[in-house]
């Protein structure tokens, strides 16, 4: 027996607060539970609870030039009431759905950190239950900003995140999952309480003005979201921790200046060849290191320094002096190539080039039943028929390092280029095939995923998916200055005004609309002024890609499936004739795939796909479906294989698992004494049915085909 002393069990007291969002009820305990956690809100939205934390490092890590921001957001599957399969039977690695959320969280937050701030800071979101009428993604968004509010990490916040949906031309604020699936819209919107931060959306070519609406609905319906954040943060926010700056010292910066003067650094990133501006900087660099040996501090951070002087030597000439650092007009796209079938034996291929960017894309084709499994947070197992994966290889920047598989980056663009396309994609039933599309980086200078995008769209083409119409995406950029009236849009934004611009706005579309935007800043928010002007430059880009690019290269899709890739027969039967067709244990169903060669599917009501390369093969499986189907009726015609010989008659076979016989009488129009005088085993003779004798058999005659 335990004879210790048991602490007094003092209730925990928590606060929690709650609004109407969406017509259901948002509400966040806040103190009930994680109190070691900086700051953390138990999400409450219908009966989707996830757990958000926010939390940050005493000190700030060593040797680093950046924020060390961790996002996670963790999909556990007793949230739905299942059990993950495998061995272990615990969650493995993140899905695609939670990386991308990851990143959709991770967008609009980061900016709104100190930009000197380099402690370690994590943002977990621990779903653990779903209720299907209130996705768990927005909960996450809205429970991370809260977290972070009111917790003492430095954050110029709140922001807060609305989705909407759109079905019938009505907008649907936090649509419920299947309202979010078979909608027209898919957008997802962040705001602070002035300024729009982030835009994701997928779209079925959604309009520039009904797009523009939508964005804007979203940013008001923010507008009360952060007013209650607001309101908790007033009452239980604790106060903001001091931090270490990590900032490079002005009298640095003024000495770098006087070394390398302002108009020497704009000689060094003056030119459109990105390889010949490296080796410029790494001279710029080396000249600094000599100047610097004695100063072991400044040496430190050298390289940052120089980072921060491009940057704003690029900044100033972009947004003073109109000259963008390589030459081009702010409206400029760069050079242009577009080519199909340039890899043989492929389904389809394209390649799209863009400066020095440039993608190869390859189509394949399967059958139905080889489209994505889907296992997540949906109570339904899913699958993804038109799967788009985007790889990005060292060797396409120059640099030198092992393939360790796609990251979070490979995963977001290859989602963007894939959400840009499913809006043009045939029904199953138009073209029922699964398509994988793969991008293949050769080169990358900036917005690698609308070239994987254009080139995707060219490949499917090529491999002769009739999508609705064409696709191009397009990057526009941005450079701000002390007011919001101060700026410049960048149309087609190379790497090197991404990385010291303001904005990466990318929007994908057909001549009809948008299918896709991606919008990511380093600033804290747009105006509606910049928002619509970016949207209308890629209005304007993409069409002149289209038109001028692409369309030379291949107008339409090709009306037939490529040489290589398979073909599909679709026919219709009786369900209540499918275990006939697979037979007993699957034996009549691998007897077909064995004598053809074909791979078949079959739905549960009677819908049967069979696919293969060789047409004739395939033929031949479509028919002997349709014989084993088929109620044997008076005067049809059948040809069957001699299985088996008796003394009264001969067995044949005309379909696996289908046979019949023929009488002794019945083979000839002279007498004959013996079967065999006429027949062997494996003898493939034409006959005829006869209909139904005196006991209810069927008969099959071959003598009297001539007459039929």
């Amino acid at each position: 027996m335990y004879n210790g002393t048991f602490s007094e069990n003092k209730e925990k007291t928590f606060k929690t607060y709650s609004m109407e969002l969406g017509g259901r009820t948002l509400s966040v305990d806040v103190g009930r539970v994680s109190a070691q956690a900086n700051g953390a809100a138990l999400m409450h939205y219908g009966d989707t609870t996830v757990l958000c934390t926010a939390t940050a490092s005493d000190k700030p890590r060593d040797g680093i030039d950046f924020f060390p921001l961790s996002v996670e957001y963790e999909e556990k599957l007793y949230a739905v009431g299942k059990i993950p399969g495998g061995f272990n039977k615990r969650e493995g690695k993140a899905s695609e759905n939670a990386i991308l959320t990851s990143r959709v969280i991770d967008r609009p937050m980061r900016p709104l950190f100190p930009k000197d701030y380099r402690n370690d800071v994590t943002l977990n979101n621990m779903v653990m239950s779903v209720d299907p009428e209130c996705r768990p993604e927005v909960v996450a968004m809205l429970g991370a900003a809260i977290a972070t509010s009111i917790s003492d990490i430095p954050f110029d916040g709140p922001c807060a995140t609305t989705q909407l949906g759109m079905i019938d031309g009505e907008f649907i604020v936090n649509p419920n999952q299947e309202q979010w699936k078979n909608g027209d819209l898919q957008l997802t919107v962040a705001s602070t309480s002035t300024k729009v931060i982030m835009i994701e959306a997928g779209a079925n070519e959604i309009p520039e003005a009904k797009m523009i609406e939508a964005i804007y609905k979203c940013h008001e319906i923010n507008q009360t979201i952060i007013e209650f954040i607001n309101k908790m943060v007033a009452e239980i926010g604790k106060p903001k921790h001091a931090y270490e700056s990590c900032a490079i010292p002005e009298e640095m910066f003024a000495r770098m200046k006087e070394i390398v003067t302002p108009e020497e650094m704009e000689v060094a990133v003056f030119t459109d060849e990105k390889q010949v501006r490296e080796e410029n900087i790494k001279k710029v660099t080396e000249k600094l290191e000599e100047a610097f040996a004695d100063n072991e501090e400044w040496l430190a951070v050298l390289g940052e320094a120089v980072y921060q002087y491009q940057k704003k030597t690029v900044r100033k000439m972009i947004l003073k002096d109109q000259k963008r650092p390589d030459g081009r007009k702010m409206t400029q796209i760069r050079s242009l190539a577009a080519e199909v079938d340039i890899i043989p034996r492929v389904h389809g291929s394209a390649m799209f080039t863009r400066g020095q960017t440039q993608i190869c894309n390859v189509t394949t084709l399967a059958p139905l039943s080889e489209a994505q499994k889907v296992d997540g947070l949906d109570e339904n197992e899913t699958t993804k028929r038109y799967m788009h994966h985007y790889n990005f290889p060292s060797y396409s920047v120059g640099e030198t390092k092992p393939s360790r598989g796609p990251g979070r980056r490979e995963i977001g663009h290859g989602a963007l280029a894939e959400k840009a396309l499913v809006a043009v994609l045939p029904s199953e039933e138009e073209f029922p095939y699964a398509i994988r599309t793969v991008s293949e980086t050769f080169e990358s200078n900036g917005s690698t995923s609308m070239g994987s995008t254009c080139a995707s769209c060219m490949s499917l083409m090529a491999a002769g998916v009739p999508i609705k119409r064409m696709v191009a995406g397009i990057s526009c950029g941005l450079v701000t200055g002390e007011t919001d009236e101060d700026y410049v849009l960048l149309t087609d934004i190379q790497g090197l005004e991404d990385f010291f611009g303001d904005m990466d706005f990318k929007v994908t579309g057909t001549t009809e609309g948008i299918t896709a935007i991606q919008m990511d800043i380093k600033i804290h928010g747009l105006t509606r002024e910049i928002v619509e002007g970016a949207i209308q430059r890629c209005h304007d880009a993409r069409l002149y890609i289209m038109d001028s690019c692409m369309k030379p290269a291949i107008a339409e899709p090709r009306k037939e499936v490529g040489k290589y890739a398979p073909k599909i027969i679709q026919m219709s039967i009786d369900p209540e004739k499918i275990g006939e067709v697979v037979g007993q244990r699957g034996k009549t169903i691998n007897a077909i795939i064995d004598q053809t060669g074909v791979k078949i599917d079959i739905t549960d009501d009677g819908f049967v796909s069979i696919c293969g390369t060789d047409q004739a093969m395939m033929d031949k499986a479509a028919e002997m479906i349709k014989i084993i189907t088929t109620e044997f009726e008076e005067g049809q015609i059948f040809k069957g294989k001699v299985i088996s010989i008796k003394e009264f008659g001969a067995f044949l076979e005309f379909a696996p698992g289908k046979e019949g016989m023929v009488h002794i009488s019945k083979i000839s129009k002279e007498r004959i004494n013996h079967v065999e005088d006429v027949l062997t085993l494996g003898d493939i003779v034409t006959v005829v049915c006869l209909g139904k004798d005196k006991m209810g058999r069927i008969s099959f005659s071959m003598k009297d085909v001539a007459q039929q």
